[in-house]
């Protein structure tokens, strides 16, 4: 899990150089080829060992009312400070402070699982009860997603939206309550873009793309030139021809086109394939935790990963409407890679005590069947 957490954060970070070294030269004289990448490149670092140290941490530290008290408020805070700074192309999702900037919302994503997994893992007995456990659970998704909704971003609410359902899935609620509160979503998703006309335009460029292939459609169709002309095998790393000012921001949120591009099909299945063994290692070491918050908390920490890379996928073949929401490990973007790394290392310490808790097992196991042989 650790090899391919990092091995993708640092084939994001020299796709991120593929992808942005003209656009970066042309913003600023000042710029070099490399402006991009370097950025890049030293969060993927930071993010690396922070994995590595949260790894040798005890998750159950996160067990605890006023850690999760504390996360909550921390995400909420950040969230609100978005306002005060000026809107990027009419959204306002960053802190810009000097040459960075960082967007909470990565943070709501590993803050829900951690307050859910803590809540159910508190009120086990009672999950099913609608008064005592299920809207209180409600409010905490409402409260986090709400506020990240405000910032216009619909995608990433989606993203809490499912690890919520996920997470309440596998802590044992009943399938009335998981298909009333998913129909409830639905509702809201759909008056959420029956009320901005931005979104309508994105549903009706969606069922059409080639009608408003110069307005509303022009990045998703410029992003299947760029998968179409890939082909099997691919242009060539830093070959590609649709970064070079025909796609739009190719090394963030359609840097999965510039891989189709220049890796071909073989690249794309390649980084498909590294999100599958991902989600499988993860779910393992959920499933294998030593209590039921290490389970909780691993579920929603995987979830919120691999949805959110199967929502950017399907956005860039086409298969779902366009959405702001960057490739895990792979988009340009330092909050984003940071975070979902530390996501990857609370996963490898819930995986370590469960491999430590599996050999506390065996030891009197093994202690037992060795006197039943000597007698």
């Amino acid at each position: 899990m650790f090899l391919i957490a990092a091995g993708l954060a640092l084939f994001g970070a020299m796709m991120v150089y593929s992808a942005s070294a003209m656009m970066s030269m042309k913003e600023s004289a000042e710029n070099s080829q490399f402006t991009y990448f370097f950025k890049q490149l030293i969060f993927v670092l930071i993010g690396i060992a922070a994995m590595l140290i949260v790894s040798r941490l005890d998750y159950r530290v996160f067990n605890n009312k006023y850690v999760i008290i504390g996360v909550l408020a921390l995400t909420s805070i950040a969230l609100l400070a978005v306002f005060g700074f000026s809107p990027i192309n009419g959204a306002r999702r960053w802190i810009r402070f000097g040459g960075f900037s960082f967007q909470p919302s990565e943070l709501a994503k590993v803050a829900l699982p951690m307050f859910l997994a803590w809540f159910l893992t508190k009120n086990e007995k009672t999950v099913t009860e609608l008064k005592s456990t299920v809207i209180p659970a409600l409010l905490g998704l409402g409260l986090l997603a709400g506020l990240v909704m405000a910032e216009k971003d619909l995608g990433t609410t989606i993203v809490l939206c499912a690890i919520f359902s996920t997470v309440y899935f596998a802590a044992g609620a009943r399938l009335i309550h998981i298909a009333s509160v998913a129909a409830a979503m639905i509702v809201i998703g759909i008056g959420a873009i029956a009320i901005a006309p931005w979104r309508v335009q994105r549903i009706l460029a969606f069922l059409d793309p080639y009608k408003y292939a110069a307005d509303e459609s022009y990045q998703v169709i410029q992003s299947l030139y760029a998968i179409g002309s890939g082909g099997i095998l691919g242009e060539g790393f830093s070959k590609g021809q649709q970064k070079l000012f025909y796609l739009p921001y190719p090394y963030s949120d359609f840097i999965f086109s510039v891989v189709g591009e220049e890796l071909g099909l073989i690249g794309t299945l390649a980084v498909v394939t590294a999100f599958g063994l991902l989600l499988w290692r993860g779910t393992r070491a959920a499933m294998n935790a030593p209590d039921r918050f290490g389970m909780l908390l691993g579920i929603g920490l995987i979830t919120g990963i691999i949805a959110q890379a199967l929502f950017n996928i399907s956005v860039v073949i086409s298969i779902l409407p366009a959405k702001g929401i960057p490739l895990p490990f792979i988009s340009y973007g330092g909050s984003s890679v940071v975070v979902t790394l530390i996501g990857v290392g609370i996963l490898l310490s819930i995986s370590r005590y469960a491999r430590d808790a599996t050999v506390e097992r065996e030891i009197p196991e093994r202690r037992t069947n060795a006197r039943r042989v000597r007698k």
